[in-house]
């Protein structure tokens, strides 16, 4: 095997994990339109629907997205008046944010989504149960090595 054949693009576990992810996120979109939702929106809004109030820095480690990635994000969501942000009167670093009534009514629009996504997806549920385990997996890991 000449040197060179580690960077073919067929040689790389990120290639198939990144072109699948953008794959299901577009498949999503048909479902998430009629919610005025994007996929990162959709999400924030599960684990909110999920937790209630947090502060902004679980929530991003909860979705591994980075505070410059959360502020814009929550900033729409907040527009749009599906979240409250606010400071805390303990410590004004801390900011917190919780689904409004107007939030909690969209998770009774968005409960069908994962179904109909699912009808999207040709996996078995052993295909899909072995394929989130394996991905969290790699999530999990410690990524300092």
């Amino acid at each position: 095997m000449d040197e060179y054949e580690v960077l073919k693009i067929e040689n790389q576990l990120c290639f198939p994990l990144y072109a699948c992810a953008k794959d299901v996120v577009r498949r999503y979109k048909p479902y998430l339109d009629p919610l005025d939702l994007t996929y990162t929106q959709y999400i924030t809004m599960m684990v909110l629907w999920e937790y209630g109030q947090m502060n902004v820095k679980e929530l991003g480690e909860r979705l591994y997205l980075d505070s410059g990635t959360l502020t814009p994000l929550l900033k729409k969501l907040e527009t749009k008046g599906y979240i409250q942000r606010e400071r805390s009167s303990e410590d004004e670093r801390l900011l917190s944010v919780r689904p409004t009534e107007k939030g909690m009514r969209l998770r009774e629009e968005a409960v069908h989504v994962p179904e109909q996504l699912g009808a999207c997806i040709d996996l078995s549920q052993e295909e899909i149960a072995t394929l989130y385990q394996l991905l969290y997996k790699l999530l999990d890991q410690d990524t300092d090595h």
